[in-house]
């Protein structure tokens, strides 16, 4: 005889639904999936975050895309599913982590301190030639030099640069840094830098470096700009209007070299976008700053 009541009927899972209980599925690219409201039967193109929430792409046999909500209420073969974001790929994780790493450093590319207290500033100074060079430096090592309460103040040209000296009175504990344009052999500012380090005050406790770049613009990577290098501007050109017409904008006044210093100074997101001929001397001049006595 067979016993009709020897199996438990409430056994298993007696209230699943009749299609079956939803799987989360990932949402991958080219799986075909119906979404059960409206019906749409559609392949995955992308999925996106809008709005704080996932959105699946479906794109039907026409060719035609709309956008759902990612989460229940999908089906494949019939079968319920809850579409979950896809998990990234190699290349993705690769990019999120180099992002990731970005943000640990500063422009100058040092590992940047997070909520470090405010510093008080040294006696030891930086000095640059002008107002294009402090803005410059101040992008790229501006964080580091918080840091290391460091001041970079302006000397508005070489010229007058033993007398700069003998006003800052430098010693052990307020070194004087300097940084000069175009300070190539037989130059004008080579001879001056030549004079200026002949005095006493400058003995021990200043120290000057230069570039070769006839300005300041001019170290930065001229690919930023769109060039392979930067041009030559003839004798008797103003340098900065002429770079200016050589890029196509506005170069008249010193209005126009003021915002065209700004659109150059805008191409430059850290220190990868400047010649090493810089890079180097100015690194110098922090080391040597902030050197402990």
């Amino acid at each position: 005889m067979t016993d009709r009541y020897s199996a438990d009927v409430l056994a298993g899972d007696w209230r699943a639904p009749a299609r079956g209980r939803s799987q989360q599925i990932p949402a991958e690219r080219e799986l075909v999936v119906e979404e059960v409201e409206t019906g749409w039967c559609g392949m995955i193109v992308r999925v996106e975050k809008a709005g704080g929430m996932h959105v699946v792409h479906l794109e039907d046999r026409h060719g035609r895309v709309r956008a759902f909500p990612l989460g229940p209420g999908f089906l494949i073969d019939g079968a319920p599913v809850e579409l979950v974001p896809p998990a990234p790929s190699a290349g993705d994780r690769a990019a999120l982590a180099a992002v990731r790493e970005a943000a640990t450093r500063t422009a100058s590319g040092s590992r940047a301190v997070a909520d470090a207290p405010a510093r008080v500033a040294r006696g030891s100074r930086i000095f640059v030639e002008g107002r294009h060079d402090a803005e410059l430096v101040e992008k790229v090592w501006g964080a580091d030099l918080r840091i290391e309460g460091v001041v970079v103040e302006l000397l508005e040209g070489v010229d007058d640069l033993r007398a700069v000296i003998r006003d800052f009175r430098p010693s052990a504990q307020r070194r004087m840094g300097v940084l000069v344009d175009h300070l190539v052999p037989g130059t004008k500012e080579q001879r001056i830098v030549d004079e200026a380090l002949g005095i006493p005050e400058a003995r021990d406790h200043v120290l000057v470096v230069g570039h070769p770049f006839v300005d300041v613009w001019q170290s930065v990577q001229p690919e930023r700009l769109g060039w392979s290098q930067w041009p030559v501007i003839p004798r008797g050109t103003s340098w900065k209007h002429g770079v200016l017409a050589e890029l196509g904008w506005p170069h008249d006044s010193q209005a126009d070299v003021a915002r065209g210093w700004k659109q150059i100074l805008r191409q430059v997101r850290s220190y990868a976008d400047l010649q090493p001929e810089l890079l180097g001397r100015v690194e110098e001049l922090i080391d040597f700053v902030t050197a402990e006595v």
